[in-house]
């Protein structure tokens, strides 16, 4: 059974008791020392996640680093933004002369040039980091150009459960595509941007960067916590990140593989390959579970809901 579970990211305490308290003054920055880090949130569209823990987060995050927070919302949605956080973050439209159809990538190619700090964290709306996760990026941009951290869910309904069997399954066979990446500053503007118009935008970045010539650190140990969506916009997202693996072709292949052949043993009345089959994916995803001491945010059951997470891939795979 999936449960909750705190590790090591920004206090679960603070994001659902604590918030009142914290919105009723900016906390000092005594005790916390100011790091030379420029926190670019982009969102794209309405605010769906909670606007009062979301300002407590920035509130926390204003007493460390620099944060820009790039919003694309309609201009009232924009104006009401912009009252309950100009005070705290430099509040940004996207740059009106930047034209592309993926809305984060507007506010990236906007949040990374107005940063006023070499070493730049871009993340999801959804993602939370704690203190450890902003040094750990910052000394690990010292020796690479762009730094991919692994995230984890928490807290952990059902449905997140079930995606952390695709984060288990990327992280055995290579590597897992979070909601946040840090780059060097001077390196995002010397390869001359990414493509506005990719639906893997995270992916694109990653590409580019390497086609500049740069190093990608990809640190499988570095967790960085990550709320979980809602159940209907999880939902929502099943076809999308199925036009994702168009970017790999690869494993798109091999998703649509694991359909038929299930099919084939179903026809066939071979249960025992069913399950021997099951039982290799399980395998294989506890594999991802105890890489880099992931065993510490990635509980046990969640490497037993990977087959299912496979078949539904396979599914979505051979929808678009």
């Amino acid at each position: 059974m999936c449960r909750h579970i705190s590790g090591t990211g920004w206090s679960p305490k603070v994001a659902s008791n604590g918030w009142r308290r914290l919105l009723g003054r900016v906390p000092s920055a005594a005790g916390a020392e100011a790091l030379p880090i420029t926190y670019v949130l982009p969102i794209r569209r309405l605010d769906t996640r909670d606007s009062d823990e979301l300002t407590s987060y920035l509130r926390w995050l204003a007493a460390r680093v620099e944060v820009i927070v790039v919003d694309g919302s309609p201009p009232r949605v924009f104006a009401h933004h912009h009252r309950l956080r100009a005070e705290l973050v430099r509040h940004l439209p996207p740059e009106p002369g930047l034209r592309g159809r993926n809305g984060k990538v507007l506010g990236v190619l906007t949040g990374v040039p107005a940063a006023g700090h070499e070493a730049v964290v871009i993340a999801d709306d959804d993602v939370r980091y704690d203190e450890h996760g902003l040094r750990a990026v910052r000394l690990l941009l010292r020796r690479a150009d762009l730094v991919r951290p692994q995230n984890y869910f928490d807290p952990l309904p059902w449905h997140a459960c079930w995606d952390t069997g695709r984060i288990l399954l990327n992280r055995a066979v290579g590597a897992d595509f979070p909601g946040t990446l840090a780059v060097r500053r001077s390196v995002f503007l010397a390869m001359g941007d990414y493509d506005p118009d990719v639906l893997f935008e995270n992916l694109e970045l990653i590409r580019t960067v390497r086609a500049y010539g740069g190093t990608v650190a990809t640190e499988a140990g570095l967790y960085v916590r990550r709320l979980p969506p809602t159940t209907r916009h999880f939902c929502s997202q099943r076809t999308r990140q199925a036009y994702d693996e168009l970017a790999r072709p690869v494993r798109l292949l091999a998703a649509l593989l694991v359909l038929p052949g299930v099919v084939a043993a179903v026809a066939a009345r071979r249960p025992a390959l069913l399950a021997s089959g099951a039982a290799a994916v399980v395998a294989l995803a506890e594999a991802g579970r105890r890489r880099a001491g992931g065993r510490a945010v990635f509980p046990p059951a969640t490497a037993w809901t990977a087959p299912l997470w496979l078949l539904n891939a396979a599914c979505a795979a051979g929808s678009p």
